[in-house]
């Protein structure tokens, strides 16, 4: 699948990607968005939510009286809508975006703002992704970043989560990892390794390695 964006020339530089998870964490979730404020002064970024909670409550009503695959898939990209609401009103310099040109319009403003997607709209018109659970917030995001042409994808997961993987001289996790290993130890959805483009890296940081994010977020 081509996921390139025909229009484009490149917008943003790094997308990352807030877990559901570091919700839950309320001081690490804070700790992750100064972070990504101080970056965002001098670094074009995009920041992308995950579903969190608000997915979780769709995933419940499905398992309680059963919704079609579509309702299902548009529900959940409603909830990574709510939780974009949330960081933008926590992320100082922010903006809410709905719209791939609206984030170069928060980019190239007189004031850089820091754009805060709220996925629902663009993705419903593009459609590009399978109607169903194997698909989460990571592959969205991956779908983003193919399509604002960015180099780096950071994704912020839970404290605690299991990034059992090989470290580099940076020091953040996930550098150089294959997103076909990162989905086979479950650390992505399953769709993740068909949606992300080659030409776009990727970094897994847990919110509790604030260090890491920083570094991750120097690109």
């Amino acid at each position: 699948m081509n996921t390139s964006s025909p229009e484009s020339t490149a917008v943003v530089d790094i997308v990352v990607k807030i877990g559901g998870g570091v919700l839950a964490h309320p001081d690490h979730l804070a700790a992750a968005l100064t972070a990504i404020g101080a970056a965002g002064q001098d670094r074009r970024l995009l920041v992308v939510p995950g579903g969190g909670p608000f997915a979780d409550t769709v995933r419940e009503v499905d398992r309680r009286i059963g919704l079609s695959a579509d309702v299902a898939h548009w529900m959940a990209l409603l909830a990574m809508d709510q939780y974009a609401h949330l960081v933008a009103a926590r992320l100082a310099g922010s903006m809410l975006v709905t719209k791939r040109h609206e984030i170069a319009l928060a980019l190239d403003a007189p004031v850089r703002q820091i754009p805060v997607l709220a996925p629902y709209r663009w993705v419903h018109e593009a459609d590009p992704l399978p109607h169903d659970w194997s698909v989460t917030s990571d592959s969205i995001s991956a779908w983003v970043a193919g399509r604002v042409d960015a180099r780096r994808l950071v994704l912020i997961k839970p404290p605690g989560a299991r990034l059992h993987l090989a470290h580099t001289g940076t020091g953040a996790t996930g550098f150089g990892e294959t997103a076909q290993n990162a989905a086979a130890n479950e650390l992505v959805d399953a769709h993740f390794p068909r949606v992300l483009l080659p030409q776009v890296r990727f970094v897994m940081v847990s919110a509790d390695q604030t260090d890491a994010l920083v570094l991750a977020l120097r690109g």
